[in-house]
């Protein structure tokens, strides 16, 4: 028998790990009995410092990510951790599962450890991840850091999804040239050049300080921070947690909310696109036909399907 939702929303509340677990997985799915968790999730939310951590394939973020849980756990600190993984082609589900190189941390009750498919979203985060990470808030953590997928150009969606956003680029192959090229470097609050002990960091590094100096800035813009890092070692990783901090102290008050409420807004435009592609899917297939076979103009075919909504 299922837990009933009034019992498992009170378990959340008070703090089981196991209810914690249960309502992330209901969220993911987008089943009406998560939103009494929801509900109670928001309402206790806006203490954690949340940090998204994206960048290139083969950066180290699952690295980087597991010595950052060490480092904060050694402050006193609760983590709660949200990996958005690659999806199976098959089963829709996350590839890798809870990433491994943090399993080290499983005994610990003051971390949480959580995989998520990303389900083919283009910035890297499904629909649902926001409402996975509103719950990891309200659970009371102190840091809810989301590590996403890696897909290079389209992963910008972090910076809509989080407070604070770790840019992890490495001196090998350009990355710090493609970054520019990408525009990821206009979402990263702090970035970190990782694997800093092989050559060429510091050059990466001087590339950087040279191309924030080329922007349009006033008085009151914010520089990322750019700290070197090895990962492996944990060698810098303080210093990232230390430039999150100084982000925070910048944003104030006043700019923590309004980043927050522009995660709102991407929420509910995600939520709204999601649905507008599941009756998409679910058409008739004769719209499209009429479309293919010159009957019809997509356009008008929009409007129909809209009109249905």
């Amino acid at each position: 028998m299922s837990t009933p939702a009034p019992d498992l929303t009170a378990r959340y509340v008070a703090g089981d790990p196991r209810a914690l677990a249960r309502a992330v997985t209901l969220a993911e799915a987008g089943l009406p009995a998560a939103r009494p968790l929801l509900r109670a999730a928001r309402k206790h939310a806006g203490h954690a410092v949340v940090l998204g951590v994206t960048g290139s394939p083969g950066s180290g973020k699952s690295t980087l990510t597991d010595v950052l849980i060490a480092q904060l756990r050694a402050r006193g600190q609760r983590v709660a951790v949200l990996a958005v993984d690659p999806s199976s082609p098959y089963s829709g589900g996350a590839i890798l599962g809870d990433r491994i190189r943090m399993l080290r941390h499983h005994a610990d009750a003051g971390v949480f450890v959580r995989s998520l498919a990303s389900r083919g979203a283009l910035g890297g985060l499904s629909a649902r991840t926001m409402g996975v990470l509103a719950l990891l808030e309200g659970a009371g953590f102190d840091w809810v850091i989301l590590e996403t997928v890696g897909v290079g150009q389209s992963e910008v969606d972090v910076a809509a999804a989080c407070d604070h956003t770790l840019l992890v680029l490495t001196p090998a192959g350009g990355d710090g040239v493609q970054a520019f090229k990408a525009g990821i470097m206009e979402i990263a609050d702090v970035v970190a050049v990782n694997k800093a002990d092989l050559p060429g960091a510091d050059r990466t590094v001087r590339e950087l300080l040279a191309a924030q100096g080329l922007g349009a800035h006033d008085a009151g813009t914010w520089f990322a921070p750019i700290h070197k890092t090895v990962a492996a070692t944990g060698e810098g990783v303080e210093a990232v947690i230390d430039a999150a901090l100084a982000h925070r102290a910048h944003l104030g008050e006043a700019g923590l909310r309004a980043r927050r409420e522009a995660r709102a807004e991407f929420e509910v435009r995600a939520l709204v696109q999601e649905r507008l592609h599941r009756r998409a899917r679910e058409v008739s297939h004769d719209l499209y036909a009429r479309v293919a076979a010159g009957e019809l103009d997509a356009e008008t075919a929009a409007d129909e399907l809209l009109g249905r909504t």
